[in-house]
């Protein structure tokens, strides 16, 4: 099976997790499918948000069967290169026929290209730990939750939330931080389900991601003093 990851992360972005001995979010990305797949998978990674040609010769996008898009330090109101680039491929993709899962702004950039809208949530930052995420009932009859929980936490870092949905969308599951916490769509014959959490993350590798953000979770109150990080 061919699966396409594409990288949300600008170099820099990717550099800070390798200087601290963590792997890349795409790395994550690309450990976690080949650990849970029961088939062979052939996986391409290309970087949209760091190179202007990013699909090598050879790759052709009507190759996969299967597209992940990853979470990312970039906020998609800030526009520029990398981040137009990256809504411009979603909108090609959603032209064809592909099954695609994104994660956080992977879930931003799907909705922006489909129409949706992306702003700053008023609710704050989200980390580590989103709380109390509960599934609709559309969650609960849609396939991803298959017998999973209606309520359940999962790891999480975002600032943003979705403002507008796209057109036609389902939302699956909402938590008191964001009202979309899962969502669905289809375009034309792309068939789009996204998370705003992290379900690719895992306890180790969050906690290297806090300690390179320890001031961060500091300053936006997410732990009130170093006693209470350090535990």
């Amino acid at each position: 099976m061919n699966i396409l990851i594409v990288d949300g992360n600008e170099k820099n972005a990717s550099d800070r997790y390798v200087e601290i001995g963590m792997e890349t979010q795409y790395e994550v990305y690309k450990n976690v499918l080949e650990n849970l797949s029961d088939i062979e998978l052939n996986i391409s990674i290309i970087h949209p948000a760091i190179l202007n040609d990013y699909i090598p010769l050879g790759l052709n996008l009507e190759d996969f069967e299967g597209i992940v898009w990853t979470g990312s330090v970039l906020n998609i109101y800030d526009y520029g290169p990398s981040i137009e680039r990256q809504i411009e491929l979603a909108k090609k993709l959603l032209t064809k026929r592909n099954r695609i899962f994104g994660s956080c702004w992977g879930l931003q950039v799907l909705a922006e290209a489909a129409g949706g809208s992306v702003r700053k949530n008023p609710n704050g930052l989200e980390a580590i730990i989103s709380e109390n995420i509960k599934l609709n009932k559309n969650g609960i009859q849609h396939p991803m939750y298959e017998n999973k929980p209606s309520e359940f936490n999962s790891f999480c870092w975002h600032y943003d939330e979705i403002e507008n949905l796209p057109n036609d969308s389902i939302i699956l599951s909402s938590n008191n931080k964001s009202k979309v916490q899962s969502f669905t769509f289809t375009r034309n014959q792309s068939i789009v389900w996204a998370v705003q959490y992290h379900p690719e993350f895992y306890p180790r590798w969050m906690s290297g991601l806090m300690k390179q953000r320890k001031n961060i979770l500091l300053k936006e109150k997410i732990y009130n003093s170093e006693d209470l990080f350090e535990k």
